[in-house]
């Protein structure tokens, strides 16, 4: 969270944002068009100041560019569910979803106690 409120980290990473997003705009429209689709449906589970969704995402482009280099349909890189495809990259992630897990434990755990009895 200190990241989150270091200007220089944040122009920084604005600029390396923009040359990323620069290489989608270079990819396919039907790659463009899932890419950033992910990105928002993963967006929605950031946590924190969401640098380690940034990161993969630029992995996400990579694999994006290699599966156009290689000549592929955008579904063959990321398969017809495109939905697991997107949860099985949020696994790396920091998201919400581990909070509000913990959150539902917790609560459960202080209204019942261990035993739940």
């Amino acid at each position: 969270m200190a990241d989150y409120f270091n200007i220089k980290k944040m122009i920084d990473s604005k600029r390396e944002y923009k040359q990323q997003m620069a290489r989608v705009d270079a990819l396919p429209p039907d790659y463009q068009f899932v890419f950033k689709k992910i990105a928002h449906y993963m967006f929605q589970f950031a946590r924190g100041d969401g640098y380690d969704m940034l990161k993969i995402h630029y992995e996400l482009i990579d694999l994006f560019e290699e599966g156009v280099q290689q000549g592929k349909p955008v579904l063959d890189v990321t398969g017809k569910d495109v939905a697991a495809f997107s949860d099985e990259l949020l696994r790396s992630a920091n998201t919400y979803i581990e909070a509000w897990h913990d959150k539902l434990n917790r609560e459960i755990a202080e209204k019942l106690g261990n035993g739940g009895a």
